[in-house]
């Protein structure tokens, strides 16, 4: 057995582990046994400073959890866009493939808890429909693989997985959606390593979500997976109590940097049952990515996104820098809350635009100058948008 197999197994997960290392009352404890079973495994639990911290809130159960059950348990209509066990096929190009149900850490906050730790929601029966699936949709051209965590299989199941994939001539891109090198980086060998070199390309998209996380241990781990040639990518999700501050993100996205991690997406916390109390306003988020842009590098800035309720996929939001727009020109103001105007230039995208013939030719007085050169230069004030109304979008 390998290290990282017996830390797993090592875990807290029992009623009586909870009632005794977090004081939990045992009648509460019972009820988030049976709601989303706990997984703490011994490095995880080591990174906790004090009771309520930001690791605490990622793993620790929390009666509050028992008290959002108006939630959806498949915000993101995953199960409805599964064509066939273990596959779902959203967007056109890519499809989520979900290859075991078990994780390394039990995420509070997972938005897959309707099927996490249970053997029979996400089951290895699944694995020869799906991957028939992938060898008949040819559009299929990127892969994920998810769960749970892939990288709870062993490398000898991992590798079989990896090739059967690789066999299929339209796919290209294999990632691998895994938590392991934030909350087990024990996981991460040499001979893990070796084994993901002979499939490539492959990606991997792990979840840091606080800097506390970034330990000497984790650290190794993603620059091993770099040397491996593995481009590796950050998922933050952000929550309430953990990473709802300008500087504890931007200090989480200098670290990645450092380990070569690049940071890929920031989530707005999913609706999902038993996650109420993570959530933050969007206005939360805007303000963290107002306090990067400008302020740190560019390659240190993450996709602010919302993976929409309904399974609308993700859709990126930006505090809007955009003051006015309009056929000749483009009006924005930068970190420091400067104006500057752009010219918007005539092409076959935009044939009215700055320096069309129409503009020129004296057919109109737009441009600053009537058509002559001598007109009268128009007023470069920003103007106010009207925004249309929600009942007007919605009709």
């Amino acid at each position: 057995m390998e290290l990282w197999q017996q830390m797993v197994r090592d875990s807290i997960h029992t009623v009586d582990q909870l009632v005794e290392k977090f004081n939990i009352d045992r009648k509460i404890a019972e009820d988030l046994d049976e709601f989303f079973q706990a997984r703490i495994n011994p490095y995880y639990f080591s990174l906790i400073r004090y009771p309520g911290d930001p690791i605490w809130l990622q793993c620790v159960p929390d009666k509050a959890e028992l008290e959002d059950f108006d939630a959806d348990e498949d915000p993101l209509m995953e199960d409805a866009m599964s064509p066939v066990p273990n596959i779902t096929h959203r967007y056109p190009d890519r499809a989520l493939f979900l290859v075991t149900s078990q994780c390394g850490l039990y995420c509070r906050f997972c938005t897959r808890k309707r099927k996490v730790g249970d053997y029979e929601k996400i089951s290895m029966k699944g694995l020869e429909s799906a991957f028939e699936y992938l060898e008949q949709h040819t559009e299929i051209r990127d892969v994920i693989l998810s769960g749970g965590d892939p990288l709870m299989l062993t490398d000898t199941m991992l590798e079989k997985i990896l090739k059967r994939i690789r066999e299929i001539p339209h796919i290209e891109i294999i990632r691998l959606g895994t938590k392991m090198p934030c909350v087990l980086p024990h996981r991460i060998t040499e001979s893990l390593c070796e084994m993901i070199k002979k499939y490539h390309p492959i990606y991997v998209n792990t979840h840091f979500n606080h800097p506390w996380e970034i330990t000497p241990e984790s650290s190794r781990a993603c620059e091993m997976l770099a040397n491996a040639g593995v481009p590796v990518g950050n998922q933050m999700v952000l929550m309430k109590g953990v990473n709802d501050d300008p500087a504890v993100v931007k200090e989480l996205m200098q670290k990645l940097l450092k380990i070569r991690v690049r940071p890929y997406y920031m989530y707005m916390a999913d609706e999902t049952k038993g996650a109420n109390h993570f959530r933050t306003s969007i206005e939360t988020g805007l303000n963290i990515i107002e306090n990067l842009r400008g302020h740190t590098s560019g390659l240190a800035i993450p996709h602010f996104v919302i993976d929409a309720p309904g399974g609308g996929g993700k859709i990126p939001i930006i505090p809007n820098y955009v003051l006015h727009k309009d056929e000749e020109r483009i009006i924005l103001r930068n970190f420091q809350h400067k104006v500057y105007t752009y010219k918007n230039y005539a092409d076959a995208n935009n044939p009215e635009g700055f320096g069309s013939k129409s503009k020129t030719n004296g057919k109109n007085g737009k441009n600053g100058s009537n058509g002559n050169g001598k007109g009268k230069k128009e007023d470069m004030k920003p103007k106010k948008i009207k925004l249309p109304e929600l009942s007007e979008i919605e009709n």
